[in-house]
């Protein structure tokens, strides 16, 4: 075949699409393991903090396995439902009315870790909020996103930010409150609050929505009893 023809430089090219095609697809499926690995380690990295402990690589799956002691799924009721509390997808959690509850002990006292979901500036924001045993003071907090503004927005997945929320009370004379976020310098009467990330308003918004939104959804389970 003519090497200077359009025929075989259209046959050529065909063939190198589907080479790199058919390379790329076999690298993305043996790598497949390790990203469910990894995000499931990345998933049992952000439980852990927010219950303010840190773990990190290979020691990650032992600390979480030591600390989480039960997790279960729950609806809106405070029910349980069937189903693995670690695989939900937290972003489906309120159109399935199931939410999941992690129960960890932490230097032998009981913690409820529950799960948050929202919307930030640029996309989805997420995270988890431990409580004690008494089911209304939080103990910990941890936040996360998928794009949100670098040194702004961003700025809610430090862990200076997600320790502002120890020691809030979620609930006020056994009325619901959430914790608000609030612009520094400004306050929430009659709910605890805590200050905002400086030059983040719309990520803080919707961090404010994403905790009111995700917590009030527990309400059931954390008015029951046990």
């Amino acid at each position: 075949m003519n090497r200077d023809s359009n025929v075989y430089t259209i046959i050529y090219a065909s063939v190198m699409v589907v080479l790199v095609a058919v390379l790329l697809a076999f690298t993305s499926e043996s790598l497949r393991s390790y990203q469910k690995k990894n995000e499931a380690n990345d998933k049992r990295q952000q439980i852990l903090r927010s219950v303010n402990v840190s773990a990190s690589g290979s020691a990650t799956e032992a600390k979480y396995n030591e600390l989480i002691k039960e997790s279960f799924l729950i609806n809106s009721r405070g029910e349980r439902v069937e189903g693995d509390a670690f695989a939900i997808d937290a972003a489906k959690m309120f159109a399935e009315d199931t939410y999941p509850v992690f129960v960890a002990d932490v230097n032998g006292q009981r913690k409820y870790i529950l799960a948050m979901f929202g919307s930030g500036l640029w996309g989805p924001i997420w995270g988890y909020a431990s409580v004690n045993e008494d089911k209304n003071t939080v103990f910990g907090a941890d936040f996360s996103h998928q794009g949100e503004t670098p040194g702004l927005g961003a700025e809610i997945s430090t862990r200076e930010f997600g320790s502002r929320f120890s020691g809030k009370q979620v609930f006020k004379n056994n009325e619901f409150k959430s914790i608000a976020i609030v612009k520094p310098g400004k306050t929430a009467p009659g709910q605890d609050y805590v200050d905002g990330i400086s030059g983040g308003t719309i990520t803080s918004n919707g961090v404010d929505r994403m905790i009111w939104n995700s917590l009030k959804s527990y309400v059931g389970f954390l008015n029951a009893k046990n």
